[in-house]
């Protein structure tokens, strides 16, 4: 069933709670990354993109199920708790993000299969092909015009 989160922005008091969610489901959708979800990847968030990015939330009776982080018109991440995936969660923060920034890009590891499938299911599509610098795995550019 879909349902429609409220949507607010990324408060630092939000810090531990979306660090464990975004290590839960970076677990989950990268397995083939050795490390993800913890370490210098989790430090990395918590210095950097928890900082640098527009970060958004994603809430269901007052408790974070979903992060999206913008970068320009760039998803930098987005992340759903594994327990309500499958719910139009990420649908709403990907539509809350393209009335914010119309055309948006971003970068899907090719070994995760099911948010390719989303994106394409979002309206993006591939661009290019690149590697990811941190994790030598392949990467694809994928881009959603603005509608």
């Amino acid at each position: 069933m879909d349902m429609k989160p409220a949507i607010r922005r990324y408060q630092v008091s939000d810090e531990a709670v979306v660090v464990d969610l975004w290590s839960r489901a970076s677990k989950l959708a990268h397995p083939f990354i050795e490390g993800e979800g913890e370490g210098e990847r989790a430090r990395k968030l918590r210095e950097i993109y928890l900082r640098e990015a527009e970060n958004w939330i994603a809430e269901e009776a007052g408790d974070v199920i979903a992060l999206l982080g913008l970068l320009g018109n760039e998803i930098g991440g987005l992340f759903v708790d594994p327990r309500a995936q499958g719910r139009g969660v990420g649908r709403a923060l990907v539509e809350h993000a393209a009335t914010l920034r119309g055309e948006l890009r971003l970068g899907v590891f090719e070994a995760n299969a099911r948010a390719r499938g989303f994106y394409e299911l979002m309206g993006f599509e591939e661009r290019e092909h690149q590697l990811d610098e941190e994790s030598g795995h392949p990467v694809i550019i994928m881009v959603r015009p603005a509608r």
